[in-house]
């Protein structure tokens, strides 16, 4: 065999996402892209802002001696600057540039963490559902996600993680707004996970880290805001990349930001820069440093998403769906009528319906809808998803 057993299996598990996409790729050469509704995937359809297009420009027309050469491998100092400022603005804590590492994306940002962290058998705590990635992610390093439940409108459950954390706890990983559930944690939970937090690390006697994977920040409803982890607990780190909110992910350009106060924290970011250079990424790309730097704060207009929100709410509301309305992120993820997911997502794609089964997020019972797509898949969509409730009424 000329690849190895573990990535074998891992290939024969691989994500329900990417399995959809396919099937999609293969019902559109077949009916023809128009007949098929694809919800399975959360790439953004908006252009970038102009403001990108204009540093984008800017920066391409730029040149001197150095300007393509390695820079550390945190990144650009004048870049992280101004990542810093804007998030001592977000998060309410002041950080200066050397709180910041740049990354290859939310992914690379990810991996640096775990890597710095994790030692052979070490855990990460991760509310259910989430991004089956992060399972990979730990892995990669010798870690293994621990899954913890959440309410049944998926807020977290501070009793579920309570009982989960152990001596090989290292980490907790929260993505807020959430993919796949659209849940947005609040203020309160943040803080009660923070004293949470705080109580463990002293009875274990190392800290846990708390790790918010946050690309959705931006992306909010009905006027809610994303609340900040750092006024919560101080041996925490965010990750991120402006993959959503600027609508290019295929420029794999985003951040780690770190409390000003966490522990050890000069050690810790010797690490992340090792790690950045040792896993391959070798620093974020140098023009995406360049160009966001000039536009920190600029995001896509998001009214086309409140109302994808607002018209898959509205339609499968009617069609007898039962759901928790999303308040961030582009996605929805309903109660299957059935108890098999996949059995029901299988259902729907008679109808040229892709959607993904929850149970490739540990949730089952449930399927993902990714509304970043334009109004037309979903208005016609909606006949198909009221006839497949039909038939289980």
């Amino acid at each position: 065999m000329t690849i190895s057993t573990k990535i074998k299996g891992a290939i024969e598990k691989s994500s329900f996402i990417r399995k959809m996409f396919e099937e999609g790729t293969r019902l559109k050469a077949e009916h023809g892209a128009e007949k098929v509704f694809d919800f399975s995937l959360g790439n953004p359809y908006l252009a970038p802002p102009a403001a990108f297009k204009e540093a984008l420009i800017k920066v391409a027309q730029s040149s001197g001696e150095g300007f393509h050469s390695y820079m550390p491998n945190t990144g650009y100092p004048f870049v992280r600057k101004a990542v810093a400022g804007f998030v001592s603005d977000q998060q309410g804590v002041s950080l200066s540039e050397a709180d910041i590492v740049m990354t290859c994306g939310a992914a690379g940002a990810l991996n640096i963490v775990l890597k710095t962290l994790m030692d052979p058998g070490d855990e990460v705590i991760c509310p259910a559902p989430y991004f089956v990635e992060y399972n990979f992610y730990a892995d990669n390093h010798g870690g293994v996600v621990k899954t913890v439940a959440t309410h049944p409108d998926f807020t977290l459950d501070l009793a579920t993680i309570d009982a989960a954390i152990g001596p090989k706890t290292k980490a907790i990983l929260i993505n807020t707004p959430n993919n796949p559930t659209g849940q947005v944690y609040t203020k309160e939970s943040l803080d009660a996970l923070g004293e949470l937090l705080t109580q463990k690390s002293g009875e274990i006697g190392h800290p846990i880290v708390l790790i918010s994977d946050e690309p959705y920040r931006k992306i909010t409803y009905e006027g809610i805001t994303v609340p900040s982890i750092m006024t919560s607990y101080k041996n925490s780190v965010v990750v991120t990349s402006y993959s959503k909110d600027i609508s290019i992910p295929g420029e794999r350009i985003g951040y780690v930001a770190i409390h000003p106060d966490f522990d050890g924290k000069g050690l810790f970011l010797n690490g992340l820069a090792l790690c950045n250079r040792i896993l391959g990424y070798v620093n974020a790309p140098a023009i995406m440093q360049r160009v966001i730097a000039e536009i920190q704060g600029v995001n896509v207009d998001m009214t086309p998403y409140e109302k994808n929100r607002q018209l898959i709410v509205d339609g499968l509301t009617e069609a007898g769906y039962e759901f928790t309305a999303p308040k961030g992120a582009f996605y929805l993820f309903p109660k299957s009528p059935i108890e098999d997911d996949v059995a029901f997502v299988a259902e729907l794609q008679k109808e040229l319906i892709l959607v993904v089964p929850g149970s490739g997020f540990a949730g089952p019972g449930h399927f993902r809808i990714s509304f970043c797509v334009d109004e037309k898949t979903i208005k016609g969509s909606l006949p198909g998803f009221a006839r497949v409730m039909k038939k289980y009424k």
